[in-house]
């Protein structure tokens, strides 16, 4: 079959969906052709009728992730599927099926640690046969963390200063709501980890999503608040770090150890000094834990439904465009010098700055689809696109900067532990 379809946009008439496709009618070259994708024509049609004139003549296919055969079927047709239909682990997998069977790029939002795992299991080596590039998560999830790092490593690179060791992604800002569907996605990945303990390893691996690659040792996993050593702020564990520690230690093992023999990551957020910031780190980590166990807990889950949005809803227009973000990812060298890069946008994090990021990242896909070292495989945003997704990001109005923050110093004076 032809490919007549440049991007498709599988979910376009979910929330998220609906975000994407309307920053691709705004910023897709003329002559991109994309396609609007889901289970009903009618909802489609709807979409399209509100995204206005730019997606006049674009087309609308029906799909299903219960009929193989629509996903197949859409996959021969396009040169990039864009999938924002989750849960991931239980609406994903036939998506990605599909296009790596066609050898056809893939680009999603994934959080899942079980999904991502299954994926790379299943579909790696069958996506480099084909030349499929099947790039997780392309919002929130996982491009700030994953990109910080890409930037530092770059630098460093530039100057000959070594490979990376301690480093460690700061959440400076993150102002926005949440969608029904991220709650979704969590409440899949802890109902999964109740049924099968087994999956409670996978999940809790630190080099789960490595394919056998395991880094330096003494990684550390932060589950507590703590005083970090070098600054005297208190710390807590960002809440996705979980999950994109492991996207970015990925991105090392896919480039076979490029960021160097010590490089340790992890992702804090720091909640100040004394007692002020003692308390607020401890209410941090006791929020978090009462949502996971709240979902883990039977008979508890309905008032977790009552109280968090259902799936298809998420933050106002307003809301959503007074969001913002700000991360600093901060790290030294083998040699001892010191590099933060900064990731940064205006609009809620999760959504208005998420769907630019999954919008940008299918466009890049789209225009280095075949080029020189283009090698398939299940991959990471900074692998997969790198250089040309930052530049892309940069042109919509994110700041993604670097620079070296310290003079290189004597080895034996380097700090021993993680950055402040």
């Amino acid at each position: 079959m032809a490919r007549d379809i440049d991007i498709a946009l599988f979910g376009a008439t979910g929330f998220v969906g609906r975000l994407v496709a309307e920053h691709l009618v705004q910023t897709a070259p003329e002559g991109v052709v994309v396609a609007l994708a889901g289970r009903s024509l009618e909802r489609l049609e709807q979409v399209r009728t509100g995204l206005g004139p730019g997606a006049e003549g674009w087309p609308l296919v029906v799909a299903d992730s219960g009929d193989p055969a629509t996903l197949r079927a859409l996959a021969g047709r396009s040169r990039v599927v864009v999938s924002t239909v989750g849960p991931y682990q239980r609406h994903g997998i036939p998506v990605v099926e599909a296009c790596a069977a066609a050898g056809t790029d893939y680009c999603d939002l994934t959080g899942e640690v079980l999904f991502v795992r299954e994926v790379v299991d299943r579909f790696h080596e069958q996506a480099r046969e084909t030349g499929a590039r099947i790039v997780v998560s392309c919002g929130f999830d996982s491009v700030p963390s994953d990109l910080g790092v890409h930037l530092v490593h770059r630098a460093a690179q530039a100057d000959g200063a070594g490979g990376l060791t301690d480093t460690t992604l700061w959440a400076r800002e993150g102002k926005g709501g949440f969608s029904g569907g991220t709650v979704d996605s969590l409440r899949v990945q802890v109902q999964r980890t109740r049924e099968d303990p087994a999956l409670r390893r996978v999940v809790g691996d630190p080099f789960a999503l490595s394919g056998g690659h395991r880094g330096a040792p003494g990684q550390r996993e932060h589950w507590r608040p703590f005083v970090e050593e070098h600054s005297g702020r208190w710390a807590a564990p960002f809440f996705m770090a979980p999950y994109n520690t492991r996207v970015v230690r990925r991105s090392d093992a896919l480039r076979d150890g490029a960021y160097g023999p010590r490089f340790r990551y992890r992702e804090l957020v720091a909640t100040g000094r004394g007692l002020r910031g003692r308390w607020r780190a401890h209410a941090m980590v006791a929020a978090i834990g009462g949502l996971m166990g709240a979902m883990a807990t039977p008979g508890l889950g309905g008032i977790v439904d009552r109280l968090l949005p259902s799936p298809g809803e998420g933050p106002s227009r307003e809301q959503r465009e007074a969001g913002s973000f700000r991360t600093e990812t901060m790290t030294t060298t083998e040699d001892g010098s010191r590099y933060a890069a900064t990731v940064a946008a205006q609009g809620d994090p999760g959504y208005a700055a998420t769907s630019v990021q999954l919008g940008q990242s299918a466009l890049v896909l789209l225009a280095t689809r075949g080029g020189e070292g283009r090698e398939g495989g299940v991959l990471t945003p900074a692998v997969a696109l790198g250089d040309e997704l930052v530049d892309a990001l940069r042109a919509q109005g994110f700041t993604l900067e670097v620079a070296r923050t310290g003079p290189v110093v004597p080895a034996a004076a380097a700090a021993p532990a993680g950055p402040s």
